[in-house]
């Protein structure tokens, strides 16, 4: 797929400050009503592919990403899950930005990227895994060019932008060959971008010229902290402090973050930088399922966002423009039954680990302290019958 602008030398006319209901220069291509409009650098842009075909695509997508979400709060709720970190009203936002990468591009995700790890391959089931608290990720990251979710807020931005500098020494940026210029995605909330992980990756990204997009989900609430508290201008207008350019999109809009993470991921496949990009949306749901979300905001901000249902406006899109029928969404919503099926029967059958297991890929050669702890907790265990 081509990428949706082309960058002059004055990257700032297109990644830069003019951007606050996100703000009359929040970047959008289809309204909360469903209609799609024009925008001066972005457009949605997906080569050949025939256009509605894709946005089916996302439709489906974002459809199948909440039924995710939804039947694993529902796990939770029955015991089955430890804790969960929902998304709702989040889909898009992760959609877009999924659907934009090639497969040689690299994603660091936090712990909430489910609609993500969807477009990259990942099983849901794996996710649940997590949660339940019988594996630390069961997926391959380098199967799927998506690492392990993290759950140290902020960390993984660093761990994006050294990988983003490993790219470089490799020689798989800037190149102009489509298929072996890379680019890497580190994904955070609102709440992390006040860590001085985030703050530091910016610096060595800005610095190395880094070939990483910084992909802020700015849900307005950091746990029960509002954006207003953490923060005096926009959130993608840092980026300028630290030298390379921000851009704010609807994250509510899958269009939209689809084309403005396709544009800066090219910027960064082409030796050009890092980039900024907050997508403003809002989480309807709570933080995690331990949360309650109604101790510290209204129900009418709550509300005022349903009236933005990233799903809901893409529907309206396909309705209204005869791109697709009701037996195209009866058949997506047969396709989410089954994969929540897959998943309450899937998430109870996963196997406990072995208590030993604990001590394996702990470090990359076993020393002598840890093997000394694996034999006595081995014989600790021997004591019990069966326990092995």
């Amino acid at each position: 797929m081509t990428h949706a602008a082309e960058f002059g030398p004055d990257l700032v006319e297109v990644f830069g400050p003019s951007q606050a209901d996100g703000g009359p220069e929040l970047v959008q291509l289809l309204t909360p009503e469903g209609e799609r409009v024009e925008h001066p650098d972005f457009r949605f842009d997906v080569g050949d592919a025939d256009e509605a075909e894709v946005i089916r695509g996302l439709y489906r997508d974002m459809v199948l990403t909440r039924r995710i979400d939804t039947e694993a709060t529902a796990l939770q709720r029955h015991g089955e899950l430890g804790i969960w970190a929902q998304l709702l009203g989040q889909e898009a936002a992760q959609i877009g930005a999924g659907r934009a990468l090639r497969p040689q591009d690299f994603v660091f995700p936090t712990y909430r990227e489910h609609g993500v790890a969807w477009c990259r391959g990942v099983d849901p089931l794996d996710l649940l895994g997590l949660f339940r608290g019988v594996d630390h990720g069961a997926w391959d990251p380098a199967d799927h060019g998506f690492g392990l979710y993290t759950i140290v807020i902020g960390a993984q931005a660093l761990h994006a932008t050294g990988y983003a500098m490993g790219l470089q020494r490799e020689g798989a940026v800037g190149t102009g060959d489509p298929e072996r210029d890379a680019a890497v995605v580190a994904h955070f909330g609102d709440g992390a971008s006040s860590q001085g992980d985030v703050n530091e990756a910016f610096i060595f990204a800005a610095s190395y010229n880094a070939p990483v997009v910084f992909f802020c989900q700015n849900n307005q609430w950091a746990i029960s902290e509002p954006i207003e508290r953490q923060t005096r201008i926009p959130l993608y207008q840092r980026a300028l402090g630290f030298g390379f350019p921000g851009i704010r999109v609807d994250g509510n809009d899958v269009l939209a973050t689809y084309a403005v993470t396709q544009a800066a991921l090219q910027r960064a496949r082409d030796g050009q930088g890092p980039t900024l990009v907050e997508a403003y949306t809002y989480r309807m749901g709570a933080h995690t399922t331990t949360d309650d979300p109604t101790r510290y905001r209204l129900s009418d901000d709550v509300e005022h966002w349903k009236l933005k249902d990233p799903i809901e406006r893409v529907r309206v899109y396909l309705t209204r423009g005869g791109h697709a029928d009701e037996a195209f969404f009866d058949a997506v919503k047969a396709e989410a039954d089954e994969l929540g099926k897959h998943l309450r029967e899937g998430c109870g059958a996963l196997p406990d680990p072995a208590p030993l297991s604990m001590f394996d890929h702990v470090y990359a050669e076993e020393p002598e302290e840890l093997r000394a702890q694996r034999e006595g907790f081995a014989a600790y265990l021997e004591t019990f019958e069966g326990s092995r």
